[in-house]
C-alpha cells in the first residue's frame, strides 16, 4: 500500500472525551495527508488497572482466560468511541476488535505473542476509504479464545499491523515526547533522543523502562519498520527508532527496582532433576525468569508483579524448600559498543562505591552494562547520568 500510516494512542492520550476529540483531530490531520490511516488504541486512562482491581476483589488469583476476556473490553470501548466521534465529524471510520482485525496469537493468556495477522479485513475497509480503528493489546488463539499481549501490548499491535499491511510509518503517541536518556521522573538531566537504534531500544525496553513494549521493537527490527515515538498533545517530532547501528556513546540509563531475587534451599543439594522441575513449572506459569542458577541451591530473579504466582507454585508443589526473597535493583547502561573500553564501567563502579551501594552482580554485552545492586537513590542515578551523558 502506498502512503499508509499506522497511529497508536496510549491510555493517557484517550483518557476522557475531551482528549478523544484532540486525538480525533490529530487523526483527521493525518488523513488529509495520507491515503490510508489505521489507528490502534489502548484502554482509556486507568481502565485496565481498575478492571484488574475489581477482578482481584472477587478472587486473589483470577482465572487467566477470564482475565483476558475482561481486560480486552477496555480497548474495545476506546475504539468504538473514537469511531463514533470520527463518523460524527464526517470521516468514515470503523472499529475492529483484535480478532476482527485478523490478529492470531498463541495460547498464553495475559502475555500472548502474535503468530500471524490476516489483514484482509483491514485492507478491505481501507479500500472503502474508511479510517480503521483497531482495539490494541488483544488477539484470538486457535480455540477462538480472546488473548491479551501483556501490559503495553498495544504498541506491539501497532507495529505488527504496520508490518502486515506494509505501511510507510508507525507513530506511537503517548503523554511523553519521545525516548529519553533516563526517566525524567528520576532526573531533570534526562535528555530526549532524536534517534536510537533498534538494538539499543530493545535493551532499554528489556531493562524495565515502560516507554515501548519490548516485543514491538523485536517486530520492528525484524521487518525493518519505520517507528516514531512522540507526543499526542504537541507538535514535537519525537524519537525515531532506526535499524542502523549508532556510535558508542551511552544512550540511556534505566533503573528497575521492581525485581525480586528468589533463593530456594532444602536439606542436601538441589539435584538437576529438581532444578529442571522448578524451571519447567515457572515456564508453565508464564513467569519471566532472569539469571536462573543452580549451585547447591536454586537462585533466580522475577518481576515483582509475578510474586503471587511464584508463591502459589512454591506453596502447593515445593513445600520442602526453604525460600527467601530479596528486593533488588537492576541498573542498565545502554549504548551499542560501550564495552569496547572499560571507562564507562569504571566510572559507574566508582560512583556506586563512593555512595556505599553494595554490588550483587555485573553482566556485560555489546550494547549494555547491567549491574545488580541494593536500592539506588535517585540522586545517585542523577550523578551517573551527569558523568556519562551530561
Amino acid at each position: 500500500m502506498m502512503n499508509t500510516v499506522v497511529l497508536k494512542f496510549g491510555g493517557s492520550s484517550v483518557a476522557d472525551n475531551i482528549k478523544l476529540n484532540v486525538v480525533a483531530q490529530k487523526i483527521i490531520d493525518f488523513k488529509k495527508e495520507a491515503d490510508n490511516v489505521v489507528v490502534v488504541v489502548s484502554a482509556q486512562g486507568k481502565t485496565t488497572d481498575n478492571l484488574i482491581k475489581e477482578a482481584q476483589e472477587l478472587s486473589a488469583l483470577p482465572d487467566e482466560r477470564e482475565m483476558d476476556m475482561l481486560l480486552s473490553t477496555g480497548e474495545q470501548v476506546t475504539a468504538s468511541k473514537l469511531s463514533i466521534l470520527l463518523n460524527r465529524q464526517g470521516y468514515k471510520a470503523v472499529s475492529l476488535t483484535g480478532w476482527q482485525a485478523g490478529i492470531k496469537t498463541n495460547k498464553v493468556h495475559k502475555n500472548a505473542k502474535i503468530e500471524v495477522i490476516y489483514p484482509e479485513r483491514i485492507k478491505n475497509e481501507l479500500a472503502k476509504g474508511k479510517i480503521v480503528i483497531v482495539a490494541g493489546f488483544q488477539g484470538i488463539d486457535e480455540d477462538t479464545n480472546i488473548t491479551t499481549l501483556g501490559r503495553g501490548g498495544s504498541d506491539t499491535t501497532a507495529v505488527a499491523i504496520e508490518a502486515a499491511i506494509d505501511a510507510d510509518k508507525c507513530y506511537i503517541f503517548s503523554d511523553v515526547d519521545g525516548i529519553y536518556s533516563a526517566d525524567p521522573n528520576i532526573t531533570e538531566l534526562a535528555k530526549k533522543l532524536d534517534e536510537i537504534s533498534f538494538k539499543e531500544m530493545q535493551e532499554i525496553a528489556d531493562a524495565g523502562a515502560k516507554v515501548l513494549h519490548n516485543r514491538c521493537i523485536h517486530i520492528g527490527q525484524k521487518f525493518d519498520c519505520d517507528i516514531i515515538a512522540g507526543p499526542t498533545f504537541s507538535e514535537d517530532k519525537g524519537t525515531k527508532i532506526r535499524k542502523r547501528i549508532e556510535n558508542t556513546e551511552v544512550k540511556s540509563i534505566v533503573k528497575n527496582d521492581k525485581l525480586i531475587k528468589i533463593c530456594m534451599k532444602k536439606n542436601g543439594n538441589v539435584s538437576k532433576d529438581d532444578a529442571y522441575e522448578i524451571y519447567s513449572e515457572l515456564l508453565n506459569k508464564n513467569i519471566i525468569v532472569e539469571n536462573f542458577k543452580v549451585n547447591g541451591n536454586i537462585k533466580f530473579r522475577i518481576n515483582e508483579e509475578d510474586t503471587n504466582k511464584v508463591a502459589e507454585l512454591l506453596e502447593t508443589k515445593n513445600k520442602d524448600y526453604d525460600v527467601t526473597q530479596e528486593k533488588i535493583t537492576k541498573l542498565t547502561i545502554v549504548g551499542y559498543g560501550i564495552i569496547q573500553d572499560n571507562k564507562t564501567l569504571k566510572k559507574v563502579i566508582k560512583i556506586l562505591k563512593n555512595n556505599k551501594i553494595e554490588l550483587h552482580d555485573i553482566n556485560l554485552d555489546q550494547s549494555k552494562i547491567e549491574i545488580l545492586t541494593d536500592n539506588i537513590p535517585n540522586n545517585v542515578i542523577e550523578e551517573i547520568h551527569e558523568t556519562l551523558i551530561g
